[in-house]
């Protein structure tokens, strides 16, 4: 499975990556997520429930990040295993661009699926990762606005951002790469077992 995509945040570019290299923020923020924890240099050990269609299984899987240019940008590989549901595995190109409204992350996921998951189907299997992309950068955007509401202020008065934080992000420090890294983690393992990534 391919995806790719990009999203604007109303944050710094060094904001977003401190955020997305929090292990506490992207546990929040990841759909599902119960664990994501070091396991040495620049791998992170997560945990995660997934449902896609009539399958739910409790994945475990590992990230790792390499290439990282702090803070413009990072490639991590993951793999995750969900017992009789599947197994995923892939790896994630992660970018962050300065602009005039804060900062543009993009991401291009590589993964392949088998198991149970598998015999979903592309359709569903890319639906459930789509969704879990979606409410992950909801969350992500609300605890980026309940951790710089001043980055914020300007845009609410405008009227393109939402008054109140969305997703009920409540930890606090989420790294970019992290928070990417937990994203595409966790997109990985929806379309593994979801990822995901």
């Amino acid at each position: 499975m391919d995806m790719q995509g990009s999203r604007q945040l109303a944050v710094t570019q060094q904001q977003a990556w401190d955020a997305l290299n929090d292990p506490a923020v992207l546990k929040t923020c990841i759909p599902g997520c119960d664990k994501v924890q070091a396991s040495g240099e620049n791998q992170y050990a997560i945990g995660m429930a997934l449902k896609i269609g009539p399958v739910s299984a409790k994945f475990t899987g590992k990230i790792t990040l390499s290439d990282i240019n702090p803070p413009a940008s990072y490639r991590l590989s993951f793999e995750g295993q969900g017992g009789p549901a599947g197994f995923g595995k892939g790896s994630a190109a992660v970018t962050l661009t300065p602009d005039a409204d804060g900062c543009a992350l993009s991401y291009t996921v590589n993964a392949t699926v088998g198991g149970k998951i598998a015999q979903l189907g592309q359709r569903l299997i890319d639906g459930a990762a789509k969704s879990m992309a979606e409410d992950f950068f909801k969350r992500f955007d609300g605890e980026m606005q309940r951790q710089h509401p001043e980055s914020y202020a300007a845009k609410m008065v405008m009227g393109e951002v939402d008054a109140e934080p969305v997703g009920g992000a409540h930890n606090a420090g989420v790294p970019m790469w992290v928070w990417v890294g937990a994203a595409v983690g966790v997109l990985l393992l929806a379309l593994v077992a979801w990822w995901s990534r």
